[in-house]
């Protein structure tokens, strides 16, 4: 199979890394928090996408210095995208407002197969919309017809508001047209291209005019009999509001006097030009003008909309878009050569498609049938994981008007949550979102796959769950290459030995990742790598040459099997440095007997240690220099732990004091784990306190 060598430099804490991926396989790679593995998936993912990303990664010991060598990433040139589970996905795309996941229409629904029966469908309408789309002169028009429409107001049927805007530009005469004699020293101004702007700020003079006899804006003295009056009397005459009303209609009039009937264009001029306040007839052709344009913009918007979603869910096409021809005969204001220059095109290819309607019928049926096929796959893939790992909640795939799109249900609740985040907990948002992502996964088909640390927050058999529906399920991660990053070791011990059978399919590798100064190394975990602790401890007693570090590991072969008899207790006392061995138990307190010692330390040598010693171990074990000299010579961290145990030196912070004195000694230990002395999994900065606090050599 391929690998992917992947050289990391420079990247943050990591000075250097080197990490191993097999193409269309499972990658585990498992460590203890700290060591960086969340900038090693930064930057193998900034690298695929180009995006500059990596310059962010800059050590900050190297900020500020020009010389230093940049983030690097070598190895996944033929890697050209990638997605990536992290709290960020979980933030930006899932549990949006209106729907579980972002663009869920996208990722369940929009597959190729959906696609090409889209581009059946649309084939078979192309004519429709050729016929009014990208056609400026049509928007235009329906634009127009809007607007003229609009103008008119809610209004009951035979009747105009006198609120609506072409009541107040012409229901008391056009007095653009018909320029009071009084007031015609304003002609110019009146008839101008934005007469409303001029009579808007002329009469904003008023109130300035009404303190004198002089013009408020050139200071010239209205000494001429009337002339004050006169400039008062454009107020009385005119609003400037639907002065602006009319200059705006008469414009859109004016486009659209084509489309009107030689007829209607007269009537039109005559009403729009009236001197007077509009007659019960002319307010009787304005309505009926209306009902023509209201029809007439309902028929070809309804031609617009054809597609497949306006037809989804109609028993009978034909009988949906017949009703669409556009009847000009029927509406005779609207008939004239420039309308029908419209409308014939169109009518004509709605009657190829009332041709073809049998075809059409038949793969919007089909495509239907397919759609609903996918979504019930989904939803019961989805809703059949989290029923496994115990979830009340469930998912609905629902059709929108021009979309489908994912909604959340809970058992005890009838109707959608429209705001799942506020109702979800961490591990369940997490839980959903790893799912949901896989399907994002199946959509997008990335180069790479990473799970920044997907399921360590969740218990036992949600992680199982989980990593089931991942990499087991109906719909899976198999064949994809996967870089799962994790500070949990059970996904590890699922996948690679206690349930290895389940996941095969995914040929899965794991890798235990460790950091000493700065440089990341990895090393391969085998099944035969996962051990309780007991064979790991039987293993290194075996294999070790000091005898103390193999007595480290025998006292917790002892405590582990709960049998804390002599032979341990012998333990607890050489590692206490006591000259005299003491017993204790739930009910004594007490030295042994040299009876009692001597039988302990048989045992010890006929079963485990031949060499063992007490006298000449716990005469080491308080010589300063040899446990410091032992445990300056081990590299394995949890050694140096146990050596730096003998010194009993009490760390004033509690959390390093927790994890030395109890996290590597008696607690939180899995039943099945990895060699430490094969796996470095104590952090660094542990080491680095414990030899801050290191004795010095006398």
């Amino acid at each position: 199979m391929t690998q992917f060598n992947i050289a990391i430099s420079n990247c943050n804490s990591v000075d250097c890394a080197e990490v191993v991926l097999t193409k269309g396989t499972l990658n585990i790679k498992y460590g203890p928090n700290g060591l960086g593995k969340s900038t090693l998936a930064k930057a193998i993912v900034s690298k695929i996408r180009g995006d500059g990303g990596l310059q962010d990664l800059v050590p900050f010991k190297h900020r500020g210095n020009a010389e230093a060598a940049p983030p690097q990433v070598e190895g996944i040139d033929s890697l050209a995208s990638a997605l990536v589970f992290d709290d960020d996905y979980v933030q930006q795309f899932v549990f949006q407002k209106d729907e579980v996941l972002k663009n869920s229409f996208d990722i369940f629904i929009k597959t190729p197969e959906y696609v090409a029966a889209m581009v059946a469908i649309d084939s078979l309408l192309s004519g429709i919309k050729q016929a009014l789309t990208n056609n400026a002169e049509i928007e235009q028009t329906i634009t127009d017809l809007k607007e003229l429409r609009d103008a008119f107001g809610k209004s009951k049927p035979g009747s105009i508001p006198k609120s609506s805007k072409i009541h107040k530009a012409f229901g008391t005469g056009n007095k653009i047209e018909n320029i009071p004699v009084a007031l015609k020293p304003f002609e110019t101004f009146i008839r101008s291209n934005e007469p409303s702007k001029w009579i808007a700020w002329q009469i904003k003079g008023n109130d300035f005019l009404k303190l004198g006899d002089t013009c408020p804006y050139c200071s010239t003295a209205l000494a001429g009999e009337g002339q004050k009056d006169t400039a008062l009397a454009v107020e009385k005459e005119y609003d400037a509001t639907a002065v602006g009303h009319l200059n705006t209609l008469k414009a859109v009039i004016e486009r659209l006097g084509k489309y009107f009937s030689e007829k209607c264009r007269e009537n039109l001029e005559k009403v729009t030009k009236t001197r007077l306040e509009l007659t019960a007839q002319e307010l009787s052709f304005l309505t009926g003008l209306k009902a023509e344009i209201d029809g007439l913009i309902t028929q070809l918007e309804g031609l617009r909309a054809i597609s497949f979603f306006s037809l989804r869910d109609v028993e009978q096409i034909s009988a949906r878009i017949t009703p669409l021809k556009i009847d000009l005969a029927l509406m005779d204001k609207m008939d004239s050569e420039d309308t029908r220059s419209i409308t014939d095109p169109v009518n004509a290819q709605l009657e190829s498609l009332l041709s073809k309607v049998g075809e059409l019928t038949g793969q919007i049926k089909k495509h239907k049938s397919k759609i609903k096929k996918t979504i019930e796959s989904n939803q019961a893939s989805i809703n059949a994981f989290l029923k496994s790992a115990g979830y009340k909640y469930t998912v609905e795939i629902v059709p929108e008007a021009e979309s489908y799109k994912m909604k959340l249900v809970h058992r005890d609740l009838v109707g959608h949550l429209e705001t799942a985040s506020k109702h979800l907990s961490y591990g369940e948002k997490n839980a959903f979102a790893l799912v949901l992502f896989m399907y994002q996964v199946f959509s997008e088909n990335p180069d790479l796959v990473v799970l920044d640390d997907p399921i360590s927050s969740f218990d036992k058999n949600k992680k199982f769950a989980i990593l089931h529906e991942l990499f087991k399920g109906k719909a899976s991660l198999n064949g994809r290459t996967t870089l799962m990053l994790t500070h949990d070791i059970e996904p590890a011990i699922d996948v690679i030995k206690s349930t290895k059978d389940v996941f095969q399919a995914s040929k899965p590798s794991a890798s235990f990742l460790s950091s000493r100064g700065g440089v990341v190394r990895e090393v391969p975990i085998s099944k035969e790598d996962i051990q309780t602790f007991g064979k790991v401890c039987k293993a290194n007693i075996a294999a070790l040459q000091d005898p103390i570090l193999a007595a480290i590991y025998l006292r917790r072969d002892y405590e582990l099997r709960d049998d804390v008899g002599l032979e341990y207790n012998l333990l607890a006392s050489l590692f206490k440095g006591r000259a005299v061995p003491t017993l204790q138990s739930k009910t004594e307190n007490r030295d042994m007997t040299s009876e009692e010692k001597g039988a302990a330390e048989a045992s010890i040598r006929q079963e485990h240690l031949p060499g063992f010693s007490y006298d000449a171990l716990v005469a080491e074990v308080n010589d300063v220099n040899c446990i410091r000299a032992k445990f300056l010579a081990t590299d394995v961290g949890y050694e140096k732990i146990q050596l730096f145990r003998v010194f009993n030196i009490d760390h004033d912070d509690d959390v390093i004091r927790k994890f030395i004195n109890e996290s590597y000694h008696i607690e939180n230990e899995y039943v099945m784990q990895l060699n430490p002395h094969k796996f470095e999994s104590i952090p660094e900065y542990v080491i680095e306190e414990c030899v801050r606090l290191l004795p010095m050599a006398s």
